[in-house]
């Protein structure tokens, strides 16, 4: 009998000791939310934006040297503070920096495409945060597209475009378009039609005064099939 008690007592122990290293691995990975961190995203996200879009305001007056070597600058810059983030922290999910911050850091990731291997390294981390339900997977799917870009591969999801000379978008590198929208679908993007418009008039807009020169006077858009 006093033999049962021991083997009771021994297992009892075991189980409270599982629920103690359970407990302790919960805690562990609880991350909290980092105000100072989103911020500093925010306003670094704001001058890439500026870099990202057409010559605005006071940046007109530069010359197209000044303002290549600008957007260099910033998106360089930008690459080495947010090798230094994650370097400490991995891709920053939605508990650490917000739905905004991690946007923003996501953003910036995409415009250092002159670091295509530290694009690849957010790559991996971001896929676990994904899964977990704490990153976006429309903007993984972007993420993957241009890491397959600038790595001379084709695309997955078709994210990534380039123009006719009518300023119609259509995607770069892809050439087995089976499936896409169903890819697209799995991970929250809209059709390819749909967003191969959407494109296309984004950029009549950003060059009317161009397309409006060559007698173009309104986005051509694609129809629906």
């Amino acid at each position: 009998m006093n033999k049962i008690y021991r083997i009771l007592i021994i297992g009892f122990l075991i189980f409270g000791c599982k629920n103690k290293n359970a407990d302790r691995k919960i805690t562990e990975v609880k991350v909290e939310f980092n105000q100072d961190l989103a911020d500093e995203l925010k306003k670094m996200a704001e001058v890439d934006q500026i870099a990202a879009y057409i010559p605005q305001g006071e940046y007109k007056e530069m010359t197209k040297k000044q303002w290549n070597s600008f957007k260099d600058s910033v998106f360089t810059t930008h690459q080495k503070r947010l090798k230094q983030i994650f370097d400490k922290n991995g891709f920053l999910g939605f508990d650490l920096a917000g739905k905004e911050g991690s946007q923003n850091f996501w953003l910036m990731v995409q415009h250092s495409d002159h670091n295509p291997d530290f694009q690849i390294d957010v790559l991996g981390k971001m896929k676990i945060e994904v899964d977990n339900g704490n990153a976006s997977s429309e903007n993984y799917a972007f993420l993957v597209d241009r890491v397959n870009i600038n790595t001379g591969k084709e695309q997955v999801y078709g994210t990534q475009f380039t123009y006719n000379e009518f300023g119609q978008a259509y995607p770069k590198n892809i050439s087995d378009t089976t499936g896409i929208d169903n890819r697209r679908k799995s991970v929250g993007l809209k059709s390819m039609i749909i967003r191969m418009n959407e494109m296309t008039t984004s950029h009549f807009i950003m060059n009317k005064e161009y397309f409006n020169k060559k007698g173009i006077s309104e986005p051509k858009l694609y129809n629906p099939e």
